[in-house]
């Protein structure tokens, strides 16, 4: 994990909150503070694929991790092991609809087990909506932040995409030297 001090995290939550504030209206603090926990998190590749099977290889496809969370046919041998495996999946598609929109088609869909990237926000925003339900003892608190996150879920993607655009200009060496130049 990385700490809430540390500069990149810090530039994730301005990045988040300013796009989220100004061109989606979305204000709410526990958002920008997930959102950009989970871009620091993500850094990290054990953590964007730590959904395993039951052979301990890891998941990078939707369809596979949905049947990964199924307690009644499927292996998820609880209702926690649901409740983390689907709030996974709505971390990975906030993460990659948001920041690598045109990977989904072209390589994380590639089995055909979700069919386009519409079935792919839905799996997300299902997602999160499910780890919204589960509400009670250690969830109580964590619930409606869930459930917002599924409700603005394609807001949410939106300015995730606007903080890529942000991150990528950032890197481009004009836009660096135009910046320095004007200063």
């Amino acid at each position: 994990m990385i700490p809430e001090t540390h500069p990149l995290q810090q530039l994730f939550v301005e990045l988040v909150g300013r796009h989220y504030a100004e061109e989606i209206g979305i204000r709410d603090p526990q958002i920008v503070s997930y959102v950009a926990s989970l871009m620091a998190e993500f850094c990290d590749v054990e953590q964007l694929f730590k959904i395993r099977n039951a052979v301990g290889q890891p998941l990078s496809d939707v369809g596979e991790m949905l049947l990964e969370s199924d307690p009644v046919f499927g292996p998820a041998p609880s209702f926690d092991r649901e409740r983390q495996v689907r709030k996974h999946i709505g971390d990975y598609t906030l993460f990659f609809a948001g920041m690598f929109p045109e990977s989904i088609n072209h390589f994380r869909l590639r089995r055909q087990r979700l069919e386009n990237f519409i079935e792919w926000m839905k799996a997300g925003k299902e997602s999160y909506y499910i780890v919204s339900k589960f509400e009670h003892f250690e969830y109580t608190k964590v619930a409606p932040l869930f459930a917002n996150l599924s409700q603005h879920f394609e807001q949410c993607v939106y300015g995730l995409n606007l903080v890529k655009n942000d991150l990528e200009e950032m890197q481009h060496p004009i836009v660096r030297r135009a910046d320095e130049i004007l200063m």
